[in-house]
Order: structure tokens, then C-alpha cells, then sequence
């Protein structure tokens, strides 16, 4: 038996594949970090801690002669994410029930890919992740409610890397404010959305767990998504009628070059 007790649950193959289907819908459409960063893993539930390859020395030697270090990591955290589902409703895909009520699983996994997406761009300070906008030592970009000024915008974090010898393609993760401002606005009868896909050359991606919006290298090498579990679904009981289920991912996120990333954020 593996630590997620599936076997243990009363759900059918089907109940599972539709479980799993719906999570994994979910987490498509959401996750936003991933398509910009470099993904490393999936190493498994036990690896516990990255190895940042660097050693801190102690002040205290361990004896006459002999000096110590600590070798420094990054610690994995681990996200849990707790929903229900209805036995009833487990009943009914058995039966062929091709449109079962999975909106708990939904949810879940809405809620776990916007806790990672806002560790990766923002941190996570409780878990020792220093995230993307944080470590950043570029001054951030104004932005403003005129969208018609976000191609100047961006392609000002575009100079800031290129100033700092950061090359390209680059790529922006676009918060929900931003987005909606950018797709429902034209500059010369064209989408402004495609004028800034052009300035970019990578990545545009609608970034729901981003305060603003974030443009950053995608030349590989400078940010690291270190996973060890990956979203995976997990028993933990029955409750009458109920399913106990949870969603659950175990990870970390390095900051390998602070110069790679600019922030654009609203001034109020």
C-alpha cells in the first residue's frame, strides 16, 4: 500500500480515472508557472530536500583543527488540499454517468495550482521559498489602467534584462487584472494581446495567481519548479455518504539568477 491509500478507498477504476481527469483539466488551465520556468521532477514522495550545492562554515570548529560547514537545501513543502465526494455520485459514473458532479474536485485543484503559481512568482516565506518578483533586483514597472501603454511597459522589463545580459526569448504571466484589460483592447484595429506575443517572442499565459504580471527570461537555467510529488489524488476516509479525498503535491522553487525577472505592478 502507498502512502495515498487509494486501494483503500471504495471507488472504482472509473471513479478514479474521472477523478484524476477532472483534477488534471483543472490544473491545465490553471497552473501558469510551469509553462516559464524549468520543471525538475517528478522525484518521487520521499525526496525531502534540493541540494542548493553550497556549504555555510560554522564558527565553531568540531575540534581542534578541523572546521565544519552545514551543506544548505531547499526543504520540499508539502501542499494538501481536502475535498469530498458523494458515494452516490461515485455510483453513478459506474452506472455510465458521463457528466458526474466533480465540481469538489474542481476546486480543489483550482485552490492547489494557485498556491503553487503563488509561491513560484511571489514566494511562500513559512516554506523557505523566495519566489520570482521577490528575489528580483530589477526596479519594478509602472503599470497603469491604459492598456494601450502595455507594449511600452513590457518591452521596458524587456530593456531592464537585456541592460543586465539576460538574452531572450521571454515570456509573461499576465495576473488577472492585467489580462482582461490586455485581451479586450485593439491598438491599430489588431489585438494588443498579439502586438505584446510579438515583443515577447515566447510565452504569453494568463497567470491567475500573479499580483500584476511578471516578464522573464525563457532561456533556461535561471528558475527551477523542483517537484517531488506532483499533484496526486489521496484517501483519507468516508464519512456517511462522503468520500474523504485530498490533493496533494510536495515541492520546492530556486531562484537561480535574480537578474532574469522583472515585476510590472499597479501602482495602487
Amino acid at each position: 500500500m502507498d502512502h495515498l491509500r487509494r486501494e483503500l478507498a471504495p471507488v472504482s477504476e472509473a471513479g478514479w480515472a474521472a477523478i484524476d481527469a477532472e483534477a488534471s483539466s483543472a490544473l491545465r488551465n490553471i497552473l501558469a508557472a510551469r509553462p516559464l520556468v524549468d520543471f525538475e521532477g517528478p522525484k518521487g514522495w520521499g525526496y525531502s530536500a534540493h541540494d542548493l550545492g553550497r556549504v555555510v562554515a560554522l564558527a565553531a570548529p568540531a575540534r581542534d583543527g578541523v572546521v565544519a560547514g552545514v551543506r544548505q537545501v531547499l526543504s520540499l513543502v508539502e501542499f494538501r488540499t481536502a475535498f469530498e465526494v458523494s458515494l452516490t455520485e461515485l455510483d453513478s459514473i459506474d452506472r455510465g454517468n458521463q457528466a458526474p458532479d466533480l465540481d469538489a474536485v474542481r476546486l480543489a485543484a483550482t485552490g492547489a495550482g494557485l498556491a503553487e503559481d503563488h509561491a513560484v512568482f511571489h514566494g511562500f516565506p513559512a516554506g523557505g521559498i523566495v519566489g520570482i518578483t521577490e528575489a528580483s533586483v530589477h526596479d519594478p514597472v509602472g503599470l497603469t489602467e491604459d492598456y494601450t501603454e502595455y507594449p511600452r511597459r513590457v518591452a521596458e522589463g524587456i530593456a531592464q534584462l537585456r541592460d543586465a545580459g539576460i538574452g531572450g526569448p521571454y515570456g509573461l504571466a499576465l495576473g488577472p487584472r492585467c489580462y482582461t484589460g490586455v485581451t479586450e483592447t485593439e491598438r491599430n484595429g489588431y489585438p494588443l494581446l498579439e502586438h505584446i506575443r510579438l515583443l515577447v517572442g515566447g510565452n504569453v499565459v494568463w497567470a491567475p495567481g500573479v499580483d500584476g504580471a511578471v516578464v522573464l527570461s525563457l532561456r533556461g537555467g535561471d528558475f527551477a519548479l523542483i517537484v517531488g510529488e506532483d499533484f496526486s489524488v489521496g484517501f483519507a476516509g468516508v464519512d456517511g455518504d462522503l468520500v474523504k479525498l485530498y490533493l496533494e503535491e510536495s515541492f520546492t522553487f530556486e531562484v537561480r539568477e535574480e537578474r532574469a525577472a522583472v515585476a510590472l505592478r499597479y501602482k495602487s
